[in-house]
C-alpha cells in the first residue's frame, strides 16, 4: 500500500489524514509490512546464500522503514518511534498517539504480529488491510474465477491457506499464524482493500463495506 513500486507519496498524505481523523474517536495502532521493497532485498539475499532467519530480519528492517516513512506524515499525531514488540506498543498507546511499527522478530509475518497485538491489547476490532478486497477461495491475481467470501470462519481461513508456501517475503493474503492468533482471540477481524478508505471508514463504523468478516 504506501511502496507499491515506488513511494506513494500521494496515498501516504491521504492515509495519514484518514488515520488522524479516525484516531479522533478509536485508539489506533498500524502495523506496515515490508511489500515489494522487503522482497526487493530478500531475493538476491537467499541467491546468495542468506538463511531464512536472515531474511526475515532484511525484511523486518524494511518494515520498520516503512512505518518511520508513515510515522514522518502523520507528524506529532503519532510516536515518533516505531516499537519493537508487543509491550512497547503498548506502552507507546498510553501516550494517546497513532502507534506505527513494523515486524518483530524472524519467523513473524506483520500480519502475525498485526494479530498478537491486537490480541495484547484488547482491540475491539483488527483490520488486515491488503490490495485485494478480501478473503478469495483463489489468489484473485492468478485466477479470474475467484470468488470473495462476505464472511468465512477462522477455521475455514486456516483451512484455505494452510497448502500455500511459506517463507520470508511469501506471505499471500495472511500466514498460519496470524490466522490461527484470529482464532484463539475471538477479536472482530475483517479483511479489505486498503486503499479504499471511504470503505475502511464504513467498516470501522459497523455500516455496510466491502470486505471479508472473519466468524468465530
Amino acid at each position: 500500500m504506501l511502496v507499491p513500486d515506488a513511494i506513494d507519496a500521494s496515498f501516504i498524505k491521504e492515509f495519514s489524514a484518514f488515520a488522524k481523523d479516525v484516531h479522533k474517536r478509536h485508539d489506533l495502532l498500524i502495523v506496515t509490512g515490508g511489500g515489494k521493497t522487503a522482497r526487493k532485498y530478500i531475493s538476491p539475499a537467499r541467491e546468495f546464500g542468506a538463511s531464512e532467519v536472515f531474511c526475515d530480519l532484511i525484511g523486518i528492517d524494511a518494515t520498520r522503514l516503512n512505518a518511520r516513512l508513515l510515522i514522518s506524515a502523520l507528524g506529532k499525531e503519532a510516536c515518533p518511534e516505531p516499537p519493537i514488540n508487543l509491550f512497547q506498543a503498548a506502552r507507546a498507546l498510553e501516550l494517546k498517539k497513532i502507534v506505527v511499527m513494523g515486524g518483530t522478530d524472524p519467523g513473524h509475518s506483520t500480519d502475525a504480529v498485526a494479530a498478537l497485538l491486537a490480541e495484547y491489547v484488547d482491540a475491539d476490532l483488527f483490520i488486515n488491510a491488503s490490495n485485494v478486497p478480501g478473503v478469495y477461495d483463489k489468489d484473485p491475481n492468478r485466477s479470474t474465477g475467484a470468488k470473495m467470501f462476505g464472511e468465512i470462519s477462522s477455521t475455514g481461513l486456516i483451512d484455505l491457506i494452510k497448502p500455500e508456501s511459506f517463507g520470508a517475503g511469501r506471505y499471500a493474503l495472511v500466514d498460519l499464524m496470524a490466522a490461527k492468533v484470529i482464532q484463539r482471540s475471538g477479536i472482530k477481524t475483517i479483511f479489505l482493500k486498503g486503499k479504499d478508505l471511504k470503505n475502511m471508514k464504513d467498516a470501522i463504523d459497523g455500516k455496510k463495506f466491502i470486505g471479508t468478516t472473519i466468524k468465530k
